[in-house]
């Protein structure tokens, strides 16, 4: 599986550049800046994007841009963002282009390898992986939105913005998956959201919902 890789410290870009070999991705390109990284999405149209949020020249949010810009001329390119701190404006804004996989985690989250990889794939195959602590932010920011739901269906809405497969939320919350389906439906039908089959795609309806899209 081909990765573009963007990170601006060349300490943790080496040391991703190695732990996605280790683990049978191939990185095609590594780079530390944000014109790089539009370059080589587009010459190389890699299987997924790792991409820093802030990079060179001014360090603002040119990763999260030039991956944006990319998806322009490659439809529905997955985009794993790594940040180290909770931009609600840019988590939004990656939201709100709903065209394939998304993730949002914090660097923190690459200490844990096991997870980071699962994140990973998981965003490739065109699903959705979000740090608990950015759905935390997203939900309580939008709170006033959510007083319809009960406290067990706020926990089922997390894990599911998470990109938990029914199955780990069951098991994470020591229910039946019949029970999460149940709570499911409640949580989609009282924010007047569409039934679908599409998890991933219900997972970013609900938080593009939450953050005004």
């Amino acid at each position: 599986m081909d990765v573009v890789l963007a990170e601006d410290h060349s300490l943790l870009r080496d040391g991703l550049t190695r732990m996605l070999e280790a683990h049978d991705f191939h990185v095609v390109e590594a780079v530390d800046n944000g014109p790089a990284l539009a370059a080589a999405l587009l010459k190389h149209r890699p299987d997924v994007a790792v991409v820093d949020i802030r990079l060179p020249p001014t360090f603002t949010d040119e990763g999260l841009r030039a991956a944006i810009e990319a998806r322009r001329h490659i439809p529905a390119l997955p985009i794993l963002v790594l940040s180290q701190y909770v931009e609600q404006l840019y988590a939004r804004e990656l939201l709100g282009d709903r065209r394939g996989g998304v993730g949002y985690l914090l660097k923190d989250r690459v200490s844990n390898v096991a997870e980071f990889i699962e994140a990973l794939r998981r965003v490739a195959a065109g699903g959705t992986a979000m740090d608990p602590e950015v759905v935390a932010r997203l939900l309580g920011k939008q709170q006033n939105r959510l007083d319809a739901l009960t406290p067990r269906e706020l926990e089922v809405l997390a894990l599911m913005a998470e990109g938990r497969t029914n199955a780990a939320i069951a098991a994470s919350l020591f229910i039946t998956e019949k029970a999460v389906g149940k709570h499911s439906a409640n949580v989609f039908r009282k924010l007047g959201l569409g039934q679908s089959e599409d998890d991933n795609r219900r997972v970013l309806a609900v938080l593009a919902y939450l953050e005004g899209n």
